[in-house]
This record gives C-alpha cells, sequence and structure tokens, in this order.
C-alpha cells in the first residue's frame, strides 16, 4: 500500500498541474487565464447517484464496465464534498467507498480536482479489504443533475485503471 500512494498522487498532480500552474501565474497573465481558484464557501446540496460507467484501459482483461450501485455525494462547500457508497466493481464483486472531493479550481462550469478515500471489495488488492486511493476528478452540475469523471489509474495487476463515468442527481 505504502507504494500505492505515491503512484497514485503522482498520476493525480499530473493531471491538476497544470491547471494549479495557471492559476499561479502573474497578474498580467489571467486575463488569457481560463481557470479560476474558487473561494471556500458554505453550501448544502446532496446528490445520489446510480454507481458508475468505467471504460478500462486494459480492454483483453474482460473487465467490468457497468458498476451500478448506489451513493451519495453531500457538498458542505464550494470546494469540498463528502462521498459513500456501493457498487458492483469492475471485478464482479461489490465495493464500499467513503471519502472527500476537494474541488478548488473550475474551469468554466467544469470543478477540477481529486477524490480521496477508502474503498474495498477488489479480490488482488489487500485480499478484497480496505485501501486508500486519490484519484484526479471533474465536475459538471446543472440545476439538479451532473456528472463526476474520474481518472482512475492502474496499479501493478491489483487495480485496472479506467475513465469513470458517475451520474448524480441532486435531492436538495
Amino acid at each position: 500500500m505504502t507504494k500505492l500512494l505515491p503512484k497514485m498522487a503522482a498520476t493525480m498532480w499530473s493531471a491538476m498541474l497544470p491547471a494549479l500552474l495557471l492559476t499561479l501565474a502573474p497578474p498580467s497573465a489571467h486575463a488569457d487565464n481560463p481557470f479560476e481558484l474558487v473561494d471556500s464557501q458554505p453550501v448544502s446540496e446532496l446528490w445520489l447517484n446510480p454507481g458508475f460507467y468505467s471504460y478500462h484501459y486494459q480492454r483483453d482483461k474482460g473487465l467490468n464496465d457497468s458498476n451500478p450501485g448506489f451513493g451519495a455525494e453531500y457538498r458542505y462547500s464550494t470546494v469540498w464534498s463528502a462521498t459513500a457508497g456501493r457498487f458492483y466493481n469492475s471485478d464482479r464483486e461489490y465495493s464500499n467507498y467513503l471519502g472527500l472531493y476537494y474541488q478548488p479550481v473550475t474551469l468554466g462550469p467544469v470543478r477540477i480536482g481529486a477524490a480521496v478515500g477508502g474503498f474495498n471489495g477488489y479480490p488482488k488488492m489487500r485480499d478484497g479489504g480496505w485501501f486508500l486511493a486519490a484519484v484526479p476528478v471533474l465536475s459538471f452540475d446543472y440545476q439538479r443533475v451532473g456528472v463526476n469523471l474520474s481518472i482512475v489509474p492502474s496499479y501493478k495487476d491489483r487495480l485496472y485503471g479506467a475513465i469513470s463515468i458517475q451520474l448524480k442527481l441532486k435531492a436538495f
């Protein structure tokens, strides 16, 4: 597990670094900078989702792309939200998750950041037990519907990378 976190962090930062560097550019460069840092303000929104669809990088492994389940995301700040849920994973087992989204940057209506949390249910990763993971996430919300796009890195022959799409509906 100690080798997994640095690899995932490197993937996350390589995806987010260009956006973060642009936000730190000198003021004269901000006129052409489409990225914005979000001020953290309190909000109260509950989003519900029916799981994920994952397009796996290793198409030859016969992985399960359809990952139905149930999850909730509670956005308590303009940059932070908590999430929890259960889904049928890529290895055709059930997984649970619990974590946080941190999305301090926007590109127009798209939030940019990462999800960090615990997952279980992957038989080749810690024998199906809990492990920590961090993945880059893009989110787009429009009124009562939204979508999260996660870029999941591969890890050895234990976890299989994918681009995961999660549709969500706003409960309140």
